[in-house]
């Protein structure tokens, strides 16, 4: 059976293993995910719903970071069990970014980046920005610590405020 694509619907380069990185994909994201169709020459797949192809097309062409995939993360357990997943055998990024072992792009971004990047306090927003750019994997208290004042360098863990006694 094959899938009867979106009106826009990635379709994905590798270099012979297409069959494998969908499996793998579907592996990662359960819900809503299954193959739908693997040739030799080509794999139609769902991920959570989202309709792919993947096409064993050799080497002529490679994934650059100008295509990434989006994952939108809930909260911080999210975000470790995409970027763990998805970063099995491949190569860490900066700001939330991982490239996969096939070299594909992931962004694994926590919907409290979002937040705290669109909040209403202008100097927060700039800390919490400030904060991902000193970071690899994303790390949601961190990133709600520097919007609400607590952390004045990029990436570093806000110091607990003392209470009066």
């Amino acid at each position: 059976m094959t899938i009867r694509p979106n009106r826009v619907t990635p379709f994905l380069w590798f270099d012979g293993a297409a069959e494998a990185a969908a499996r793998y994909y579907v592996s990662v994201f359960k819900k809503g995910s299954k193959i739908t169709s693997a040739s030799p020459m080509s794999v139609t797949f769902e991920l959570e719903g989202q309709p792919f192809i993947a096409l064993n097309g050799g080497p002529m062409f490679k994934f650059t970071e100008a295509f990434s995939l989006y994952v939108d993360c809930k909260d911080q357990k999210e975000v470790d069990y995409f970027w763990a997943a998805l970063g099995k055998g491949g190569t860490p990024g900066r700001c939330g970014w991982l490239k996969d072992q096939w070299g594909l792009s992931w962004q694994v971004i926590p919907r409290a980046l979002g937040e705290c990047l669109n909040g209403p306090d202008r100097a927060g927003s700039q800390r919490a920005m400030e904060a991902m750019l000193g970071m690899n994997k994303l790390d949601v208290k961190k990133l709600q610590d520097a919007y609400r004042g607590g952390a004045a360098k990029a990436g570093r863990a806000a110091k607990p405020r003392r209470t009066g006694r």
